[in-house]
């Protein structure tokens, strides 16, 4: 799929079902951080293939049908699985 500019690339990929994985090829700096904050993807990457997470150590999760923010795979993903309770009792 073909975009006529930045711009327009930025709202076809955010207007997708999916926001998994995305990445950004340019030398241009301000593209790049403008991604950075617009571009709706659980993990991106600029100037590199998208795919090479590293298990155990790099978060993996999406937005919009490809999760819920929640990410795998990173050190606090055990804290992911729990379920928060509080107790009180009065003596």
């Amino acid at each position: 799929m073909k975009a006529r500019d930045f711009d327009q690339a930025l709202e076809i990929a955010n207007a997708t079902e999916y926001g998994l994985t995305g990445g950004v090829y340019s030398r241009d700096r301000r593209r790049l951080e403008r991604a950075r904050r617009e571009f709706h993807v659980g993990n991106l990457y600029f100037n590199r293939k998208i795919t090479g997470a590293l298990v155990g150590a790099h978060p993996f999760g999406g937005f919009n049908m490809s999760g819920t923010n929640a990410k795998a795979g990173g050190r606090d993903y055990l804290l992911l699985t729990l379920q928060a309770k509080a107790v009180s009792e009065r003596l």
